[in-house]
């Protein structure tokens, strides 16, 4: 089983973007241990990557990243992907639109250009998270140009590498969306909820939320039929909620 696991904030507030730093700590002392074995994005998504192999993301580079898993990732040898709003750097996640869609995410405060800098020396790969975290299928093209590559220019300008990987703010993609950052990127995550498979599109990678397997014990079942029958059942319960919202959205 080959994946790719996203995190957001390290903290202790339980809403739907957090995991506990001492739940984390111990789901990368288990993925020190090689079993699967952590690789970077670019490897995990290799036609001729082995199985067992999962890769670390975390979106909106919160300061706690810096702060928290940056160097327990640097001290257990962990390569991970960090993507970057890149015009909300040093400032916070209230973003136009997150608290409507997420009630209950905190307000957090992201990471300085020093601080990503410094994470980029201890090996993070910086990717693209948007400029201002928008819905992208909401946007006109001149709009949607300017958040995928304006992003990616950003990051250059700041950190002297243009980034190849991008996150879909909100696992909002079509393909308008998947078209525009295709163009600029040589991969993509989004947010469905299930497995690498041979011949997936690189610009709609599926991820999985590390928030679904927080309890103790249950990323260790990695691979086995107990978490792949796990990870289906969240995969169905997400399915299911996002029909309800649109149908709700149309009356």
């Amino acid at each position: 089983m080959r994946g790719i696991l996203t995190y957001h904030s390290l903290d202790e507030s339980g809403s739907p973007i957090s995991i506990e730093p001492r739940v984390f700590r111990s789901q990368m002392e288990f993925l020190a241990r090689g079993k699967p074995r952590v690789v970077p994005l670019a490897d995990v998504v290799r036609p001729d990557a082995p199985d067992e192999t999962v890769a670390l993301t975390f979106d909106d580079a919160f300061a706690n990243f810096h702060e928290l898993a940056a160097p327990l990732l640097a001290d257990l040898g962990l390569p991970a992907t960090l993507f970057v709003v890149t015009d909300h750097v040093g400032r916070d996640n209230n973003w136009a639109s997150a608290h409507q869609a997420h009630v209950t995410v905190p307000s957090l405060a992201l990471m300085s250009w020093d601080d990503l800098e410094d994470v980029t020396r201890r090996g993070v790969e910086i990717g693209a998270h948007s400029r201002r975290h928008p819905h992208l299928t909401t946007l006109r093209p001149a709009a949607l140009a300017d958040e995928v590559h304006g992003s990616a220019e950003r990051i250059r300008a700041m950190l002297g590498a243009r980034p190849t990987s991008f996150a879909y703010p909100y696992g909002d993609v079509n393909d308008t969306v998947a078209s525009a950052v295709r163009s600029a990127y040589q991969r993509a995550c989004t947010t469905q909820l299930r497995a690498l498979a041979i011949g997936d599109d690189p610009a709609r990678l599926p991820r999985l939320d590390a928030y679904y397997f927080r309890a103790e014990g249950q990323l260790e079942q990695w691979g086995t039929p107990a978490f792949q029958r796990r990870l289906w059942l969240r995969a169905q319960a997400r399915r299911v909620r996002g029909l309800v919202s649109a149908a709700a959205q149309r009356v």
